[in-house]
C-alpha cells in the first residue's frame, strides 16, 4: 500500500499520478492523503518518464483541472481511478461514457466547480481602501467559496480589474493583482477586510435602482444567489425589504395611466418602404 501527498493542486496530484501510473501501481494500493511521510524504500524523486505511455485524451485533461478544484477529499482517488482506466486498462474513449459512473461523479464535481466560479464572478464586492502615491487604487474583497476556485475564477477579475490593485481573501486561499503581477497566499480563517460604509451605500443605491419587482421569482433568486453568500454582500440588507414592496411596486405600475403611443416618425425613405408592394412566396 502507498501513501501518496496529492499536495494543493492539478499539477501537484498529477506529478505523483504520473510517477505511480510509470511504476504500474493500482489505484487500489493507492491511499491519497495530504502531508503523507515519504516511505523509507521509495526511490528519489527524480526520475524519467515514457511520455508515450502516459498519453490520455485532452477532454480528460480539462476534467481532471475542474475535479481538482472540488473539495471532495475522494478527488484525487476518482482521477487516480479514471487515469489507471484510459491508460492502463485500455479504455480510451471512457471519458465520453456520461453512464459510467465515476465519469457521471467526476462530471458532477465539474459542474459544482464551474458553478462556484460564476458564484464569485457574480457576488464578490471590492471595496476600496485607498491609493498608493502613484494614485493607483487598492481595493479587497473577501468571499467563502465551497471549494478551491479562487486560481480557477481569478483570470476573470485580472482582465476586468486590471487598471487597479486588488486582494480576493477566502478561506481556501487568496489571490493578490499588485502593480499588475498576480500572486496566491494561503486562505484566511475570517474576513480581514475593513468595511467602508460609503462604499457599501454607494453599491445599495445601484442595486435597489436595478432591482425590477415586476421580474422577481423568489425561488429563482435564491436558486442563483443562495442565501449563504447574502451576509457578505453590501446589497443584502435591502433584499427582504424590496420582496416585501415588490407586490405595491408592481401594482402601482399598474395602476398608471398608460403612456400615449408615439406617432410615426415622417421620413421619406420609411414612407417608400412602407409603400413597397408585397411579394407573395415563390416570385
Amino acid at each position: 500500500m502507498r501513501t501518496v501527498d496529492p499536495g494543493d493542486g492539478f499539477e501537484t496530484w498529477r506529478a505523483a499520478a504520473r510517477r505511480l501510473l510509470h511504476e504500474a501501481v493500482p489505484p487500489a494500493d493507492v491511499i491519497w492523503e495530504g502531508n503523507a511521510l515519504p516511505c523509507l524504500f521509495e526511490e528519489p524523486a527524480a526520475y524519467k518518464v515514457n511520455a508515450d505511455k502516459l498519453v490520455v485524451p485532452a477532454a480528460f485533461m480539462d476534467l481532471a483541472k475542474s475535479v481538482a478544484c472540488h473539495a471532495d477529499p475522494d478527488r484525487w482517488a476518482l482521477l487516480y481511478r479514471i487515469l489507471w482506466r484510459i491508460a492502463r486498462g485500455g479504455e480510451r474513449s471512457l471519458i465520453e461514457i456520461s453512464s459510467d459512473p465515476e465519469i457521471a461523479k467526476a462530471r458532477r464535481m465539474e459542474k459544482g466547480v464551474r458553478r462556484e466560479i460564476h458564484k464569485m464572478h457574480a457576488f464578490v464586492r471590492f471595496l476600496k481602501i485607498g491609493e498608493d502615491d502613484e494614485g493607483r487604487e487598492r481595493f479587497v474583497a473577501w468571499f467563502e467559496p465551497d471549494h478551491f476556485i479562487v486560481e480557477a475564477g481569478t483570470p476573470f477579475f485580472v482582465k476586468r480589474f486590471a487598471n487597479m490593485d486588488w486582494s480576493i481573501f477566502t478561506p481556501k486561499g487568496c489571490a493578490h493583482w499588485i502593480g499588475r503581477v498576480l500572486k496566491f497566499s494561503p486562505g484566511c480563517a475570517a474576513d480581514p477586510c475593513e468595511d467602508p460604509d460609503q462604499m457599501e451605500d454607494i453599491w445599495r443605491v445601484y442595486y435597489r435602482s436595478i432591482f425590477n419587482p415586476a421580474r422577481l421569482k423568489l425561488k429563482m433568486m435564491q436558486t442563483e444567489m443562495p442565501k449563504r453568500y447574502w451576509k457578505n454582500l453590501p446589497e443584502a440588507d435591502l433584499i427582504d425589504s424590496l420582496i416585501t414592496e415588490s407586490r405595491e411596486r408592481v401594482d402601482g405600475m399598474l395602476a398608471e395611466t398608460p403612456r400615449a403611443v408615439r406617432p410615426i416618425l415622417k421620413n421619406a425613405y420609411l414612407e417608400k418602404l412602407r409603400n413597397l408592394p408585397e411579394v407573395e412566396e415563390g416570385q
